[in-house]
C-alpha cells in the first residue's frame, strides 16, 4: 500500500477531529440515563501497559558493562527505573535469561556473563531479588524476560563454562550462523528450559514471564539448521520438518502457560514475536504485508498461541514505520487487532524506540512525530492496551526528542494496567488522614489491596462522581504502599483512594477526603450545578464534551444583551484573589466569551477563546474582591463572535 504523505495524514487527521467537534452538545432534554453517561478522553486512558525492554545480553542496556560492583550495577538498575517512573510507564521486561544462564543463583544454569565478564562468576548478590524489590517499591510491574534456546553469540562450546549443562550434554546444541543454540526438537531440552524457567517464577514475586522473538534462528543463507537426525528420531508422526518444529515450539508455549499458571495463577504469560505471521499472498488469514514471515522462517506459530490461549497477552514487534510498503504500522495494528479480539488475550505492541532519530534510518524515522503517531493510531483499536519501547537506552536517549514528544501527547497522566483475569475487586480503602503540608498533602488509609489508586479532584464535591473515574484525568498515581504525598495538588481537593489486586482489579472509591484548606488559605470551586449558579431558561445543559467539570455544563447562543449566568460565592475578606475558570473547549464555541469579575473597584471584563484550552484551570486574573456572598464571576453572551458561549466552573483563591 503507497504511504499517504504525513502533511496530508495530518490534513484527514485533523479534519475529521473538527467533524466529530462540531457535533450540537447534548440538550437538557436528554434521558438522565445518557446524559449521565462519562465522557472519557482518549489522551488520558485509565488503563494501559507502558513498559520498556531492558536488555542485559551484550550489555546492551544493563549492566552497562561487565566487572561493575554490585553497587554500582544497583545503582544503574535503579536509574533505569526511576528513567520509567519519569515517563509515566508501570512495568518494565528485564532479561533475565539471555544466554542459556541467569541473573539469580540458579541450580539449572551459570550466572550470566554479563554480570561479571565470565560465565559462572558470582556477582555478590542476588540480582534478580534486588530488581524485583526495586521494581515493586516503585509500583512497577516486573517481568522476567526469557531467551528460550539461545546458548550464546558464538559457536565454540568450549567457551562455555565446563559445568554448563550445553556442554556437559552434546547431543542438546546445534551451532547454527554462527551461534550455538539448544536444539528444540528434544522433548528433555523442552523439560529442561521449563524447568530453569519455572526455578525464577517459583522463587521470586515476578509479575510476568516474556519470551522474545528468538526460537528457531532466524535464516542464514547457504546454511540448513542440523535437526534432521533429530527429525528422524522424534517427527515421525509428521510430514514434514516445518510442521514438527512448529509443534515443538508450540510444546513449550502450551506447556509453560500451564506451569506458570498452576504454580502462580497471577503472574502474566506473554511472548514479543516478530511483527508479520504470515502475509496474505501466501495465506488468507495473513497480513497486507511482504516480509519475513516468522510461522515459515522461525516456526513461530505466533496466531495460534493467540487463537488458543496460550498467553496473556502478545506484543508483536511492529518496528516499522506508518506507510512502510512492505509492511506498514497501521495494516500490522489493525491485523493483530482483529487476531486477538474474541480471545481475551491482550494486544500490546512492541514499538521501535531505537530507530527513531537514529542515524540511517529512513526519513520517517527522522520525523520527532512518529513514535507518537503509533499511539494515535493504536486509539483506533480497543484491543490495543499498551506499548513495549525497545530498548531503555533508546528512552533515555530521546533523541530528536522522540520520546518527550510521545510522553506530552500521551502519557500526561499515570495509567492503571489492564486487568488480568476474573479476580474479585476488594474491599473500598477508608483514608485516615488527607494532612497539608510544606511538602504537599499526605494522604494515609486503610485497606486489603495489593496497590492503590489515588485520585484527587478540586474542590469540594458533595459526592464521588462515577465520572470522576472514569479515565485517568484525576489519577494522581498509584504505590502499594498505605501512604502517598500529592506534592502537585494546590488549592483546595477532595483525594479518592482505590484498591488494586495484584492482577488490578478495582475496587469502588473510598469516602472523599478533602485537604488544602489548612493555615487560614481559601479556596472555592463554583460548579454550575452548584446552589450559588444562577442563569436564565435561554442557557442549555449539556454534558456532551469529555472536557466538562463535574456532570454537565451550560450553554447559549451569543446575543446582543447581557443575560450572564452568574456564579455567587462567600468571600471571607477583602483582599487579593485569583480568579481561574474550566471550559470545555470546541471549534464551535465562541472565540471571545466574556467573563465578568465583580471585582471592587467594578466589573472587570476578561473575553475568553473558548475553541481551545479546555479541560483545565484557566487563570483569568489577580482582582480585588469585597468581603460578603455575591455574584463574584459571571458569564455574558453579550458578545459578536459566534459560537455556544459556554459556563462550567470558577475556582476563587486567596493569595
Amino acid at each position: 500500500m503507497t504511504a499517504l504523505p504525513r502533511t496530508l495524514l495530518a490534513a484527514l487527521t485533523a479534519a475529521l477531529v473538527t467533524l466529530a467537534t462540531l457535533v450540537v452538545p447534548v440538550p437538557a432534554a436528554v434521558p438522565a440515563a445518557a446524559a449521565a453517561a462519562c465522557q472519557t478522553d482518549p489522551a488520558t486512558p485509565k488503563r494501559q501497559l507502558r513498559a520498556m525492554w531492558i536488555s542485559s545480553v551484550a550489555n546492551i542496556d544493563w549492566p552497562s558493562r561487565t566487572g561493575l560492583t554490585a553497587s554500582a550495577q544497583q545503582a544503574e538498575f535503579r536509574a533505569w527505573l526511576d528513567l520509567a517512573v519519569a515517563k509515566r510507564m508501570n512495568a518494565v521486561v528485564v532479561q533475565i535469561r539471555p544466554t542459556a544462564d541467569a541473573f539469580w543463583p540458579s541450580s539449572y544454569e551459570p550466572w550470566s556473563q554479563w554480570l561479571t565478564g565470565t560465565q559462572g562468576g558470582n556477582p555478590g548478590y542476588d540480582p534478580l531479588a534486588f530488581m524485583v524489590s526495586e521494581a515493586h517499591a516503585r509500583n512497577l510491574e516486573f517481568h522476567a524476560w526469557f531467551n528460550p534456546y539461545r546458548i550464546a553469540n558464538h559457536d565454540d562450546p568450549t567457551k562455555l563454562v565446563s559445568t554448563h549443562p550445553a556442554r556437559k550434554n552434546p547431543s542438546w546444541r546445534f551451532a547454527y550462523g554462527g551461534k550455538l543454540y539448544y536444539n528444540p526438537g528434544i522433548p528433555a531440552i523442552r523439560a529442561f528450559i521449563e524447568d530453569a524457567i519455572m526455578d525464577a517464577v517459583s522463587k521470586y514475586d515476578v509479575d510476568g514471564v516474556h519470551l522474545d522473538d528468538y526460537f528457531y534462528p532466524y535464516p542464514v543463507s547457504g546454511e540448513s539448521i542440523p535437526d534432521s537426525a533429530t527429525y528422524s528420531q522424534y517427527g515421525g508422526s509428521f510430514g514434514n520438518v516445518a510442521d514438527w518444529r512448529r509443534e515443538n515450539v508450540n510444546l513449550l508455549i502450551r506447556e509453560l502457560d500451564q506451569r506458570i499458571h498452576a504454580a502462580k495463577p497471577h503472574v502474566s504469560f506473554g511472548i514479543s514475536p516478530f511483527g508479520i505471521w504470515r502475509n496474505s499472498g501466501t495465506d488468507p488469514l495473513g497480513s497486507r504485508t511482504s516480509g519475513l514471515q516468522s510461522y515459515d522462517a522461525i516456526y513461530a506459530d505466533s496466531r495460534t498461541w493467540v487463537k488458543q490461549g496460550w498467553v496473556d497477552y502478545i506484543s508483536p514487534q511492529i518496528y516499522w514505520h506508518l506507510g512502510f510498503s512492505t509492511a506498514a504500522y497501521e495494516v500490522l495494528t489493525a491485523w493483530w487487532s482483529d487476531v486477538v479480539k474474541g480471545t481475551g488475550v491482550q494486544l500490546v505492541v512492541g514499538q521501535a524506540a531505537y530507530r527513531a532519530g537514529a542515524s540511517g534510518q529512513e526519513a520517517a524515522w527522522q520525523d520527532p512525530a512518529e513514535l507518537s503517531d503509533h499511539l494515535y493510531d493504536n486509539r483506533q483499536h480497543p484491543e490495543i492496551v499498551g506499548d513495549i519501547y525497545f530498548s531503555a537506552k533508546d528512552v533515555k536517549a530521546d533523541r530528536i526528542g522522540a520520546i518527550t514528544r510521545l510522553v506530552n501527547a500521551h502519557y500526561t497522566r499515570p495509567a492503571l494496567l489492564p486487568a488480568r483475569g476474573g479476580a474479585a475487586a476488594p474491599a473500598a480503602p477508608v483514608i485516615t488522614a488527607a494532612t497539608q503540608g510544606s511538602g504537599g498533602v499526605q494522604l494515609t488509609w486503610t485497606g486489603s489491596g495489593t496497590a492503590y489508586a489515588v485520585y484527587r479532584v478540586a474542590g469540594t464535591p458533595s459526592a464521588a462522581d462515577p465520572c470522576f473515574f472514569a479515565d485517568a484525568r484525576n489519577l494522581v498515581g498509584t504505590t502499594r504502599a498505605k501512604t502517598f504525598t500529592d506534592t502537585t495538588a494546590s488549592g483546595t481537593n477532595t483525594y479518592y483512594v482505590t484498591a488494586l489486586t495484584r492482577t488490578h482489579q478495582e475496587s469502588s472509591p473510598s469516602a472523599g477526603r478533602t485537604a488544602g484548606s489548612s493555615g487560614g488559605a481559601f479556596s472555592v470551586i463554583l460548579d454550575n450545578a452548584a446552589a450559588g449558579f444562577t442563569a436564565s431558561a435561554n442557557w442549555g445543559t449539556s454534558a456532551y464534551s469529555s472536557q466538562l467539570y463535574g456532570a454537565d455544563y451550560r450553554f447559549a447562543d451569543p446575543v446582543a444583551a447581557s443575560d450572564p449566568a452568574w456564579y455567587a460565592a462567600t468571600i471571607p475578606s477583602a483582599g487579593s484573589y485569583r480568579v481561574e475558570v474550566w471550559y470545555p473547549a470546541n471549534a464551535g464555541y465562541n472565540s471571545a466569551t466574556p467573563f465578568i469579575v465583580a471585582a471592587s473597584g467594578g466589573n472587570q471584563t476578561v473575553t475568553v477563546d473558548q475553541r481551545s484550552g479546555g479541560g483545565a484551570w484557566r487563570v483569568l486574573g489577580t482582582y480585588t474582591l469585597n468581603a460578603g456572598t455575591y455574584n463574584v464571576v459571571g458569564v455574558s453572551r453579550w458578545t459578536s463572535a459566534t459560537g455556544y458561549v459556554i459556563a462550567d466552573a470558577v475556582r476563587i483563591t486567596k493569595v
